[in-house]
């Protein structure tokens, strides 16, 4: 995708930052923290949870490729990568599937989870300070003419997401 964007083939691209190319520039839009999503049925510990307490054996993961799988298997790397589930998905809503009926448990990224985490049979927990997440931005290509309506766009998504972030902080 960096790619594209450096080769013009697309203009401006919301996606997980930091990027490093020097054809690319970026703005940084808001902090995206990630949640355990487990079994609803699951016993899990009362406090905040900390890195310690996820399972490698039992994390299902996006196949290799995506960002957040590396981000995921960063956060847990305390255990080491080689313990980590065989189980996989090339789709959230399927690693989501796979925990609803038990097969193990996943990270999902906050603004995904009012929609990828409907089902009852899913319970999800917060981390402990500082909690896991990611930092989410635009990026287009340096020579671009439109940086000016690349930083409104980002104004618009920061807006957007000011009543959705203040709602799921009260829960």
């Amino acid at each position: 995708m960096v790619s594209e964007i450096a080769a013009g083939d697309l203009d401006c691209v919301l996606l997980a930052l930091p990027i490093e190319h020097v054809d690319v520039d970026t703005i940084a839009l808001f902090k995206d923290r990630f949640l355990l999503a487990t079994p609803a049925n699951e016993p899990m510990p009362r406090r905040a949870l900390k890195a310690d307490d996820v399972d490698q054996r039992r994390l299902i993961l996006l196949e290799e490729g995506h960002c957040l799988r590396d981000q995921a298997l960063a956060f847990c790397a305390n255990k080491g990568r080689d313990s980590a589930a065989a189980l996989g998905s090339t789709s959230l809503a399927t690693v989501m599937q796979m925990v609803a009926n038990g097969y193990g448990v996943t990270l999902v990224p906050e603004i995904a989870a009012e929609v990828e985490v409907r089902d009852k049979r899913v319970a999800l927990k917060r981390f402990a300070v500082p909690e896991p997440g990611r930092t989410i931005g635009l990026a287009w290509r340096k020579t671009s003419p439109r940086r000016r309506d690349f930083d409104a766009l980002g104004e618009i998504v920061k807006a957007a997401l000011l009543p959705r972030q203040q709602r799921l902080e009260r829960r």
